[in-house]
């Protein structure tokens, strides 16, 4: 089975090798049909301390590193 790869904001980066990632994802109400915003936060291992506040990452589902880390960043995403 693929892992998943979701595309966020680092919201914090206070904890050593962790960055917790905002990601938002959009979809249309079934009823209302309505664009609505969502948005669910990750913690992600960051092994080499590389991403700060503000950056687009892209993370990647991996086996659990801790308690609450299941997904590992892979890249820094490209500006588009």
């Amino acid at each position: 089975m693929p892992k998943r790869i979701l595309q966020g904001v680092v919201t914090s980066s206070q904890n050593e090798q962790t960055v917790t990632v905002s990601v938002e994802r959009r979809f249309k109400h079934p009823v209302l049909m309505k664009t609505i915003r969502k948005s669910k936060k990750y913690r992600a291992h960051d092994a080499d301390n590389a991403f700060n506040v503000g950056d687009t990452v892209r993370i990647q589902e991996c086996a659990p590193h801790s308690k609450t880390k299941r997904w590992e960043v892979v890249t820094e995403a490209s500006a588009e």
